[in-house]
């Protein structure tokens, strides 16, 4: 039993020594989940916005609808989630409309 409790010490010991280095973050970015941000402004109409939701992003009249409300209310909603890549485009769509949004 005591063999045991120093291969098992030993192998964890091992583990630890053995930690690898975190990836490149700038390659990450176009590799992970991110998150196209819609942030409230006193400038469009709920109807534009729900409007824009609708036509760049594909959302249904009500998930649109939500998305609009919790910007007013919250400050911010994360309208879509994907690539970096997708998301931009989709951005910058929103921004020639006058949004402000963001890829975070």
């Amino acid at each position: 039993m005591v063999k045991i409790c120093i291969i098992v010490k030993n192998f964890q010991e091992f583990m630890v020594r053995h930690k690898t280095k975190p990836a490149d973050k700038s390659a990450d970015l176009l590799n992970t989940y991110n998150h196209l941000i819609l942030y409230n402004d006193d400038i469009n109409t709920f109807d534009f916005v729900i409007e824009s939701l609708v036509i760049v992003c594909g959302h249904d009249f009500e998930q649109a609808e939500q998305c609009a409300l919790v910007a007013h209310y919250k400050g911010k909603c994360a309208v879509k989630s994907g690539s970096y890549k997708e998301l931009k485009d989709m951005s910058e769509e929103l921004t020639i409309r006058r949004l402000t949004v963001a890829v975070e």
